[in-house]
């Protein structure tokens, strides 16, 4: 996309959706933390139903080491990776007391310092809780920006080096909810849902999926896809030619029928 189809892009992501957020439930800074922590490799619905409870009663670091590990343990257990979560949580609360007054740190090198919290997880913390221009590559981000040709990378680092490098004010604070919100709802992974998309003639993606009436008559007739499976069958029991010996002269081989 050049400078204007991008801006264009979010003109456009921004008009269907002014105020974009997180779908995480979260009461501060540090159980913001918490949440993104634990919502690796888990959906946020999952994360809000383990968490309602525990941020019912707990907001702080002090608070959640004095619940315990084990204790935590049990009330994020339909969560995957409960275990190792609850075992970060509990040392990166330490951490926080010990290193920085039981605050969250404003800065990614120090939020990657802490245990269980990689560059993304820094990334959503700076930019939900304190308003940074940052860009957390998750899996949908990652699919838009490669899917659309928006920012087109290998691994979710190229994808957001891109991203700091393309998308323009006003739009940089909300991009990254934009990109999940439309990874996660329009551009899905296995079937976009293009016919309702508001940037379809910006996106390269091809070819767009049609609308599910459609898609329904655009399908093969009954007889037909049965006639192509039974051909498929025919072809993979039908006997195969015989290997040729070593040191015989290759023989022209015949058309297939």
């Amino acid at each position: 996309m050049n400078r204007d189809q991008v801006f264009e892009f979010f003109r456009r992501l921004a008009e269907a959706n002014p105020s974009p957020t997180t779908e995480l439930e979260y009461t501060n800074p540090y159980t913001l933390l918490v949440a993104v922590v634990l919502s690796a490799q888990a959906t946020d619905v999952s994360v809000n139903i383990a968490c309602r409870p525990i941020f019912a009663h707990i907001s702080t670091p002090g608070q959640m080491v004095e619940f315990g590990e084990d204790r935590l343990r049990d009330a994020i257990k339909t969560i995957g990776l409960f275990n190792t979560k609850a075992k970060n949580v509990i040392a990166l609360s330490e951490a926080l007391i010990r290193d920085h007054g039981s605050e969250v740190p404003r800065t990614r090198e120090e939020l990657e310092k802490l245990p269980g919290v990689g560059r993304k997880t820094a990334n959503v913390v700076l930019n939900t809780a304190f308003g940074e221009e940052t860009f957390a590559v998750d899996t949908h981000i990652f699919r838009v920006g490669n899917r659309t040709g928006l920012a087109p990378g290998k691994d979710p680092l190229q994808v957001e080096l891109k991203l700091e490098k393309v998308v323009p004010q006003p739009f940089r604070r909300d991009a990254h909810h934009w990109l999940i919100l439309h990874g996660r709802y329009t551009c899905k992974a296995r079937l976009p849902e293009c016919w309702r998309c508001p940037v379809i003639d910006l996106c390269r993606y091809k070819p767009k999926t049609l609308p599910p009436d459609e898609r329904v008559k655009a399908k093969p007739s009954a007889a037909r896809t049965a006639s192509r499976g039974l051909s498929k069958a025919r072809t993979a029991t039908s006997p195969k030619a015989p290997r040729q010996l070593a040191n015989h002269s290759r023989s022209r081989p015949n058309r297939l029928p």
